[in-house]
């Protein structure tokens, strides 16, 4: 699909018009209070002209742009046809504030000129469509929004149930081989003390068998037969 440039160089527009807008107000602010050919007059003209010639190049490219479209019918670019007679209604509305801007620049000792009621009804128009545009972006976004957090919703009562049957799980498992881990705790405890104790009496026979080869040491075969008979 094609690049389309309009929504950037609207932007461009729009900035140049504020601009252009306050220039305005400020020649016919000095225009109103001075005298004659003032130097501060010419510098604000200066300034206005300017700003216009350059908000009138951008406008051009605008208007190509949209010309580009309304040839394509749209559809190469994935626009509708309300979205083009947006954009038409807003290049119209963009010139004819340049040419009041141009109007009041070139005689500005005249009152301002009262919009026509075609003017007025073209910016209206444009001003609601604009607002319905932006409504329905914010609408989409706000679905996508709750579409989000309805996943993520979802996604913890399954995490919620599954934590709840492995906890189940680990209880069962408690209750079935705490009596079987208690029972072989015994036992083991038992047998551990029966070694000890037999442990124990190793030792003393050890120690009676060590005494007895001490005191046999260097006694003779009978002596010590004798003995082990007593």
């Amino acid at each position: 699909m094609a690049e389309d440039p309009y929504h950037e160089v609207k932007a461009e527009i729009q900035t140049s018009l504020q601009t252009a807008a306050t220039l305005r107000a400020s020649y016919l602010r000095i225009a109103s209070t001075a005298t004659g050919d003032s130097e501060e007059l010419r510098w604000a003209g200066s300034e206005l002209k300017a700003t216009l010639a350059a908000l009138d190049a951008d406008l051009e490219d605008l208007e190509e742009s949209v010309r580009i479209v309304e040839g394509s019918g749209g559809r190469s670019f994935g626009i509708g046809g309300n979205e083009v007679i947006q954009r038409r209604q807003f290049c119209r509305f963009v010139r004819t504030e340049i040419e009041k801007a141009s109007t009041s620049r070139s005689q500005p000792s005249r009152p301002a000129e009262v919009p026509s009621p075609e003017e007025e009804d073209d910016q209206s128009e444009w001003e609601r469509q604009e607002q319905a545009t932006m409504l329905r972006q914010q609408d989409s976004t706000l679905s996508t929004i709750a579409g989000t957090l309805g996943t993520l919703v979802e996604q913890a009562g399954l995490m919620g149930r599954e934590i709840g049957e492995h906890n189940e799980y680990a209880s069962f498992c408690l209750e079935c081989w705490y009596p079987l881990t208690a029972t072989a705790f015994r036992m083991l405890s038992d047998l551990e003390a029966n070694v000890d104790r037999t442990s124990n009496k190793l030792g003393g026979a050890m120690k009676k068998m060590q005494q007895f080869i001490r005191d046999t040491e260097g006694v003779k075969v009978p002596e010590c037969l004798s003995r082990c008979v007593n």
